[in-house]
């Protein structure tokens, strides 16, 4: 099976998110491409597979734990794999959920249309503000789709600073898939910041969350009053896109990608 791996949202390589890609004839099995994901031991590892038609593949992600609806930087390695591969200009991914995810080359960038999601006022335990070293938040809310808690907090440098213990984090919380802590940038080249962690169902930490952004995107275009953003995802590795809202169900996720291994899987 050919197989990629794939930093997503930078253009250099080492940076942003890595991925893994493979490129499957025949879908394998759910347990064969959880052994894959975890014997790769990255966040996402996307599986692509040639449906009818000129530009249609299905697409489904697992991290090392288990499989993921839907995800950001693994959808954006698997589309610069495909390019790379295939004479297109654009492309459409099938979601194991039958979203239809459009692609298409912008440049020397990939755009990616992704749903919008609500969120909702949800609590957040003392115990898992206690893991996250956060003393005060902003706002506290939920999103269901992706089963993710968001934590609004005041300043982008303690944002980067943050250091979770991850073992208390993991027993502070018993029916998430991760938390998502955000602040508002302060830098003039971004609009918000953000990080992930989610030691529930992945990774302790998601170094370039595009998934995530199919909430953001709405909650701090209410919050800027914009449609069109910049975010910055302040991990030790870090990674930037470009946001925008197009509808009330849609939106655009830019950025770049550097496939940095290609070789095949022995099965």
């Amino acid at each position: 099976m050919k197989t990629y791996i794939v930093d997503s949202f930078t253009d250099q390589p080492f940076k942003g998110n890595p991925a893994g890609v493979c490129l499957a004839e025949h879908e394998p099995d759910s347990a064969r491409m959880l052994a894959i994901a975890k014997e790769l031991g990255l966040s996402e590892t996307a599986f692509v597979r040639k449906l009818e038609g000129d530009n249609r593949f299905s697409i489904r992600y697992f991290s090392p734990k288990m499989e993921i609806p839907l995800c950001g930087h693994a959808t954006l390695a698997s589309a610069k794999v495909i390019f790379e591969g295939f004479p297109l200009d654009d492309i459409h991914f099938v979601t194991v959920q039958h979203l239809d995810l459009w692609i298409k080359k912008s440049g020397g960038e990939i755009l990616m249309e992704f749903p919008v999601y609500d969120t909702e006022p949800a609590p957040a335990p003392g115990a898992l503000l206690v893991a996250l070293g956060v003393k005060e938040i902003v706002n506290s809310a939920y999103n269901r789709e992706t089963n993710i808690l968001l934590l609004e907090i005041g300043d982008a440098r303690t944002l980067k600073d943050m250091n979770p213990d991850f073992e208390a984090l993991s027993r502070s919380h018993a029916s998430i898939n991760g938390v998502l802590v955000t602040a508002p940038a302060a830098d003039g080249e971004f609009d918000f910041h953000s990080r992930y962690f989610w030691p529930w169902s992945g990774t302790h930490e998601d170094p370039v969350t595009g998934g995530t952004h199919t909430f953001l995107t709405k909650y701090w275009s209410k919050r800027l009053h914009k449609t069109k953003m910049r975010s910055f995802q302040s991990s030790a590795r870090s990674g930037s896109m470009e946001v925008e809202l197009v509808g009330d169900s849609k939106l655009t996720i830019k950025g770049q990608a550097v496939i940095v291994f290609e070789g095949k899987l022995k099965l």
